[in-house]
């Protein structure tokens, strides 16, 4: 089993920075790729980033160029670093993780909430 831990929500004014940190935790799994999705009020959940293990990164088009997302292999922990933050990034963010021959873990969700 894997447990995701998740820190580095907050509020934050626009303009402003953030980085988010997943830790997976835990013994006997292997992941294929792990990063975050976020979910806003009223909408559907929504990739913001994922780092897969073999090095490839996906990006959600609404955060290109301004989210980065990064790993400690040691560790087993990933980061997201959020540059540039507009209101429109306000949700809350669940980490992910993607076992394989396991399926899909998510974090408890740390809320991100950008003010003009």
């Amino acid at each position: 089993q894997v447990q995701l831990v998740e820190s580095g929500g907050g509020d934050v004014q626009a303009g402003g920075s953030l980085r988010l940190s997943c830790k997976a935790a835990g013994r006997g799994f292997s992941i294929s790729a792990m990063g975050w999705y976020r979910q806003a009020t009223g909408k559907e959940r929504e990739l913001v980033a994922l780092f897969s293990i073999d090095g490839s990164i996906n990006y959600g088009d609404s955060v290109k160029d301004r989210f980065s997302i990064y790993r400690n292999k040691i560790r087993d922990t990933v980061y997201l670093q959020m540059n540039n933050l507009r209101p429109e990034d306000t949700a809350v963010y669940y980490c992910n993780a993607k076992l394989r021959q396991r399926g899909n873990y998510w974090g408890q969700g740390t809320q991100v909430t950008v003010s003009s």
